[in-house]
Parts: structure tokens; sequence; C-alpha cells
């Protein structure tokens, strides 16, 4: 997620409704989307377009099972650097950005610097990418967490109907 926008725009009961299906279920028509927040469906699509254009919504994805595609391993990675000049950290989320193991990345205050969700195929996958942290330039110090099972895991934010 980027930093917060300066700028949060209005949005009323039907947005929010909107926001609420779409993030149920990307895939919902646009006629479906109309029936159940209680428009004719130009009108939905016209705020749905609205909501894409102010960034609120960001895109559309598929929700993939990471082990049936040999993604066994799913860990956290908490990474302290050397230094918090802001080349030294550019450049650390430029490197790990470019990673395609690394599905986030996050710049956090308190007991480290980053915060990187990261899949492995295999445990020496796992131990590869974690040699790659802890070798890369001005990291002092890698602390792994490895998944064992996922209670919840939901995409999006809560979003509060009015």
């Amino acid at each position: 997620m980027n930093s917060m926008p300066n700028d949060v725009p209005e949005l009323d009961a039907t947005d929010l409704a909107i926001l609420d299906e779409i993030q149920q279920d990307g895939r919902i028509t646009n006629v479906e989307l109309a029936r159940r927040v209680g428009l004719s469906a130009p009108p939905c699509l016209r705020r749905v377009r609205r909501l894409e254009e102010l960034g609120v919504v960001r895109g559309y994805h598929a929700d993939l099972e990471p082990g049936s595609l040999g993604w066994e391993v799913g860990f956290y990675a908490l990474v302290g650097l050397e230094t918090q000049k802001l080349s030294v950290l550019e450049a650390f989320e430029r490197m790990v950005t470019a990673w395609p193991e690394v599905r986030e990345c996050h710049m956090i205050r308190g007991g480290g610097d980053f915060l990187l969700r990261l899949v492995a195929r295999d445990t020496a996958h796992e131990n590869a990418l974690t040699s790659r942290l802890t070798g890369a330039d001005h990291v002092m110090r890698v602390q792994t967490l490895q998944v064992i099972r996922t209670a919840k895991e939901e995409v999006g934010v809560p979003v509060e109907r009015r």
C-alpha cells in the first residue's frame, strides 16, 4: 500500500456499497453490481470509472493459490539497515522490489527498517533468498519468520457502509 493520500475523496453510501461489492467480487458484472447497490447500469458504471480514476480502486486481480504453482513456503523478513539515509533506503527498495519472490515490501517503524513478505519454492530456496538479503549492501540484520498456517488472509480494507 502506498502512503496515505493527501486528499481523501468524498464517498457517499452508494460509492461505499460499490467498493464493498467489487472488493468481494472483482468479476461481478456491472448489471449485477448495479442491482445490488440500487442503481441502473449506466450510472453504476460511471461511478466505478470515477472510483478508478480517483485511485480508490487500484486494480483487479485473481487470487492465486501459491502451493498449486509450486510456491510451498511463505515467510516474512524483518530487515535492519546500517543507516536510514534516503539513498540507502531507496536502493534497498529498488533491489528487493525487483525480486519476483518479494510480494510485499513495507518500510516500517520500530524493530527494523523493512518488513518483506516473500514466497519460496522450498526451504532451500528460502535459505538462498535469506542469504541474498543478509549479503546485500547496508543490511545489518535479517530475521525471518516462516508461515506455518494462515487462519485469515483478506485483501483490501474494511468498507464501512453508511
